[in-house]
């Protein structure tokens, strides 16, 4: 009966409450849709005013894997590789494993602490004068103790769950490593393509411009052109000359750019398709808005380091009550070895402690405003990323909506600047006019070329924004 009381007792005592609140996720302000929809043409306009506006789609551009939105063989695989060597990725999963580790420091004092040790000493003393006998003795002993600090006031617990939280954010940290590592991957790579094609367009110019000059100085020789009409060629010739080594060693630095975040020395990239051969959607489905807070890593992390700090709340709060501790020794004492075992060798000890904090100025109460302080502060910190993430997304839909439409605009003028160019060409061969209008025109090609270019690549860019503002290449 003395054994069940007992029992009974230290079950009551280990499943005592948990001092502290409970978490709540904040109340955030979520909107019903994200800013930045393309308009509506008057047609469709009218439709909406007649019928009521339809609910966002759940489907989701950032649900899809980073395989199905980047098709580009090429850029698949510096995708892979950066996943597996990037450093920031192998950094973030290295603070996982610490995290992991604290995790199990922490929860051990939930659990009582055994140690086990033996001893054996010999001692003689000599004789001393006036008075004394020599003498020796030995003292022998095996013996085990514990001592468990009773988690009454759930403070081990709660720092457990602090611990475990922890855990999960560094865990969606790593994921952010991911997202923020595959859309920085795909931008740099169509970037790189972009350069190619400026590097294209200049090479095949300048070609173009040197045949154009060849012509010039032999209608020059025979009397048809001046000076001026070949001074005035040599100077288109130049200016594309001039963007060669520029667009080369932009093209070197960013494969040195792309090197790094595959983890590995500057060196060359390979190739895939060419940037206006890469595949992109007419219109992106953002998908509900709510579905963001779950979807973005930067989210979670935020929530997930939210989680912690409320549950440090309980363990300062722990701090008010007793620490009650349960001590327990067993072993042997003898001092002859051989009957260490035998006879009244046996002893034990058990006990229990308890220690009331009265006085610790103010020091507990400090605690306890420290932890509420920095829980209130990760809310805002959350609330605030929830923010950011929905003016990312809104920010990504209008720039890719607008790229798109400046892109459009874009090939209108090259085509009519190019016409424009070879109507010149024609008069100044037809002797209707002088080379300046030749100069101006083509000039105005060239850059209109390089124009469209750099806007394609915005275009593509705004794409790789969008899917990293929605939270998407982290679960692949």
């Amino acid at each position: 009966m003395k054994r069940m009381t007992t029992l009974l007792l230290l079950m009551l005592l280990t499943c005592g409450c948990a001092v502290g609140p409970n978490y709540r996720r904040p109340k955030v302000d979520v909107p019903a849709a994200y800013g930045g929809a393309p308009s509506l043409d008057p047609a469709q306009a009218q439709q909406s005013a007649s019928h009521p506006a339809p609910q966002p789609s759940e489907v989701c551009f950032g649900d899809q894997k980073w395989w199905e939105v980047f098709q580009d063989p090429e850029l698949q695989g510096l995708i892979r590789t950066a996943i597996q060597n990037n450093y920031d990725v192998r950094i973030a999963a290295a603070r996982i494993l610490e995290a992991q580790a604290q995790l199990g420091i922490t929860r051990a004092d939930q659990l009582p602490t055994i140690a086990a040790g033996a001893s054996a000493v010999n001692q003689r003393a000599p004789k001393q004068k006036p008075v004394g006998q020599e003498y020796e003795t030995s003292a022998n002993s095996v013996a085990a103790s514990m001592v468990w600090e009773l988690d009454f006031w759930g403070k081990y617990r709660r720092a457990t769950e602090a611990a475990r939280a922890n855990l999960l954010a560094t865990e969606w940290a790593r994921r952010a490593v991911v997202n923020t590592l595959v859309s920085n991957v795909a931008a740099s790579y169509f970037e790189l393509r972009a350069l190619d094609l400026q590097l294209e367009i200049s090479r095949r110019t300048l070609a173009t411009r040197q045949e154009s000059l060849q012509l010039t100085r032999t209608l020059s020789d025979g009397g048809v052109g001046t000076m001026l009409d070949v001074r005035q060629a040599e100077q288109l010739v130049a200016v594309a000359a001039g963007e060669i080594p520029d667009f080369e060693r932009r093209i070197q630095q960013q494969e040195n750019f792309i090197s790094t975040l595959l983890g590995s020395n500057p060196g060359s990239v390979t190739r895939g398709m060419k940037l206006t051969e890469q595949p992109h959607l007419p219109q992106v489905p953002a998908g509900i808005p709510s579905r963001l807070l779950e979807r973005r890593p930067d989210i979670r992390a935020a929530e997930a380091q939210l989680i912690a700090a409320n549950a440090q709340i309980g363990v300062a709060k722990a701090a008010y009550f007793p620490q009650i501790t349960l001590t327990a020794n067993s072993g042997f004492q003898s001092s002859a070895l051989t009957n260490l075992f035998t006879g009244p060798a046996g002893m034990w000890s058990f006990g229990g402690s308890l220690a009331q904090p009265i006085f610790a100025g103010g020091r507990i109460r400090s605690g306890v405003r420290l932890s509420e302080a920095r829980k209130q502060e990760l809310v805002l910190n959350y609330q605030q990323t929830i923010q950011q993430a929905f003016r990312g997304v809104s920010d990504s839909l209008v720039g890719y909506q607008k790229n798109r439409d400046f892109r459009e605009h874009q090939q209108e003028l090259l085509l009519a600047a190019q016409d424009a160019a070879r109507l010149s060409e024609l008069r100044y061969r037809g002797g209707a006019t002088n080379y300046l209008e030749v100069l101006t025109n083509e000039t105005n090609a060239f850059n209109a070329e390089l124009g469209l270019a750099q806007a394609q690549l915005n275009e593509l860019v705004s794409l790789v924004e969008i899917y990293k503002n929605l939270g998407g290449g982290w679960d692949s």
